[in-house]
């Protein structure tokens, strides 16, 4: 085990050191974080921190598993385990072409949830199974057993069965497209549902940013996602993405979790246009292609699974509870042995040289999946929070008894940080319990120490729980409100709380909240803003003797383009290959003189994407900004008249469309 450095002043050190004179005062700090526990963002549910279970493990549903997955807080269990779910049948137990171990059947599995203290997340045979046979399952699980089986999938990866080229997952039906999956969607739902009606039925989507995502095959009305959903979206109720971020080092491994929010608001943009509704996102499969065993893939998965459900996210599932030994190697000093599991499956090498662990053992990113549960428990709100060092990524949460927890993970493999602690919207008490996982360690380490100040290891995660200085009771947190925008104006609207309340309208910026007003009643407009802007806000009730609730969840919305100008543009999506594409930007004169000699600017929105090369323009990019000048035929556009510029782009994540462009200065209205 690495040597640990002491993780936090004791209060007595820390006493002594506030009274020293300057020259031996306590350091300055390397990172400042700030916590607002007045800008909330999304609750946790009870299905939040989940694992994979797989029919071809020896060890699903015993009891030393069930009560290592317990220790850790796992609240989910998907069955029976990725592709094997489209040659699963569930009756017999059997999986024609796959290995199926013996004792790894339905029964079996849901012994080990009930131990565990989990709920099931089953996936349905579509690729081989049909919708009857799902709903006798229904039928077998939550009325003749009483499982109480609330979340089911229809198939794994069916982008993935070789309608785009690639095929890993079987499908026998004839038609493999994205419409032939969406139809089949709505038979195998409402056959189920006919058994059950509590129950929620999930289709799968493309993840944002990751192959085949983007891409519109010969024949296809669209890319999968906006067929799916456009056609199953009317009946099912949530939508399943998978995550496996490449990354070739520890440090774009880790920098890959930054691009959850992104997807996530991504995956529910399409959602809405698509789908015409609200439904929930699960990422039943997540793991990386580095560091699976050691130090990057712990901390790749406590900041993924923190962005993502501090997102909205209801369930994340690990890959996978065992997988055995893939290519050995060394990883941050330790050895990684490139498996997926979050237990050793305690095998060895072909020609016996390198052994794993003993079986059972736990990898690194189980401790970080333990270290999430103590962060995010059902009930609890994500808050927002900020670091001044984006090497030291920070998350928090208001705990449903009253209490606090910040999770600070650092990414720094080679520097401790002193991390200095603001809190807005809540007081804490001067200590707190501080769990922290560092590189190799085997456990997790629990001392006490402040509440203001922390020191964090290389590499490692680190978490106060924190309880307030006295117990304050408030009115009840008011409901998510919603929001109808124009481009310079918007009106928010909530269900009344309680009486005699006054509501304080919150707008989030970072860590960061600005009060656009006040009223006692349930509807705010709240006027010069900016088009084309994304904003969050969230409601706080304040009571007559001026207490306050909690923060509501926080509502998400876009302002309107401008609605008038002097000219307008139009990007498009011409052929997408799944990391890069070729676009046009058509821009109009609609103003009533003509322009003469032009530049259209823009930024993208995240630093993975790029412009590569263009024509009928200059195409130049500086940072995330881009400009297009005129060529010489196309100097002038006259009024009512278009011109159109193309260019080839690459992406390594989200591609996400810009939403301002400016025409020698002018905000343009985006078509």
């Amino acid at each position: 085990m690495t040597p640990r450095r002491a993780a936090l002043l004791v209060p007595a050190l820390a006493a002594a050191l506030l009274a020293a004179p300057p020259s031996q005062a306590q350091p300055a700090a390397d990172v400042e974080v700030t916590v607002n526990a007045r800008a909330g963002l999304e609750a946790v549910g009870d299905a939040a921190i989940g694992v994979n279970h797989a029919i071809w493990d020896s060890q699903l549903g015993t009891p030393e598993v069930a009560d290592l997955l317990r220790g850790a807080g796992i609240q989910a269990m998907r069955y029976p385990g990725g592709s094997y779910s489209d040659i699963y049948h569930w009756r017999d137990h059997t999986a024609p072409g796959g290995y199926v171990a013996p004792g790894t059947d339905f029964d079996t599995f849901m012994a080990g949830v009930r131990r565990a203290g989990g709920q099931a997340m089953v996936t349905a045979n579509y690729g081989t199974g049909t919708p009857e046979e799902a709903a006798a399952w229904v039928r077998y699980a939550n009325v003749e057993k009483g499982y109480g089986v609330k979340y089911w999938e229809i198939g794994n990866e069916l982008y993935g069965n070789g309608h785009y080229g690639a095929e890993w997952e079987a499908d026998e039906h004839p038609d493999k497209s994205p419409a032939g999956y969406a139809n089949l969607v709505k038979e195998y739902a409402l056959a189920m549902k006919v058994v059950d009606p509590g129950i929620q039925v999930g289709a799968v989507l493309t993840t944002p940013g990751e192959w085949p995502d983007g891409i519109t095959a010969a024949g296809d009305a669209g890319p999968w996602n906006e067929v799916v959903l456009a056609v199953a979206g009317p009946h099912i109720d949530f939508v399943i993405l998978h995550w496996y971020p490449a990354g070739g080092s520890g440090a774009a491994t880790l920098a890959r979790a930054d691009h959850a929010p992104v997807m996530v608001r991504m995956a529910r943009e399409q959602i809405a246009r698509h789908a015409g509704k609200d439904l929930g996102i699960a990422f039943t499969e997540l793991n990386t292609t580095y560091g699976r065993n050691t130090q990057p893939g712990a901390l790749f998965a406590a900041d993924a699974y923190a962005s993502l459900l501090a997102n909205g996210v209801f369930n994340v599932d690990w890959w996978n509870v065992h997988n055995g030994m893939g290519n050995v190697t060394t990883v941050a000093g330790h050895t990684d042995y490139d498996d997926f599991g979050l237990l050793s499956s305690g095998n060895c090498s072909a020609d016996g040289t390198v052994c794993q662990p003993a079986l059972n053992t736990p990898f690194a990113p189980y401790h970080a999946l333990a270290m999430t549960s103590r962060l995010a428990e059902p009930g609890d709100q994500f808050v927002a929070a900020a670091s001044s060092d984006p090497m030291v990524k920070v998350h928090a949460t208001r705990k449903a008894d009253g209490g606090l927890a910040v999770m600070l993970v650092n990414r720094d493999p080679e520097n401790a940080k002193t991390v200095a602690l603001d809190y807005a919207g809540y007081s804490p008490a001067a200590s707190a319990e501080v769990l922290s996982h560092g590189n190799g360690d085997t456990a997790i380490t629990t001392t006490t120490g402040a509440s203001a100040s922390v020191a964090v290891e290389p590499y490692s995660i680190t978490t106060l729980l924190l309880r307030p200085t006295a117990e304050v009771t408030g009115p009840a947190a008011p409901a998510r409100p919603t929001a109808t925008a124009t481009d310079r104006t918007a009106t928010l609207t909530w269900p009344a709380a309680a009486p005699g309340v006054k509501y304080e309208i919150h707008r989030q910026s970072g860590a960061h909240t600005e009060q656009w007003g006040e009223t006692t009643g349930t509807s705010f407009t709240v006027h010069n803003l900016t088009p084309s802007t994304r904003y969050m806000v969230n409601l706080i009730a304040r009571d007559g003797a001026g207490k306050v609730s909690w923060a509501s969840p926080p509502v998400e919305f876009t302002t309107a383009t401008p609605a008038t100008s002097t000219c307008a543009v139009r990007l498009t999506d011409v052929t997408n290959w799944g990391n890069g594409y070729v676009g046009n930007v058509d821009i109009t004169n609609t103003g009533t003189r003509p322009v003469d000699s032009w530049t259209l600017a823009f930024d993208w929105p995240t630093g993975w994407q790029r412009v590569d090369s263009g024509w009928n323009a200059t195409w130049t990019q500086t940072g995330a900004t881009v400009r297009v000048a005129n060529a010489d035929g196309n100097r002038v556009i006259a009024p009512g008249e278009t011109v159109t510029a193309g260019f080839v782009a690459s992406y390594h994540g989200p591609n996400v469309p810009p939403r301002v462009f400016t025409l020698n200065g002018t905000h343009c209205t985006t078509r």
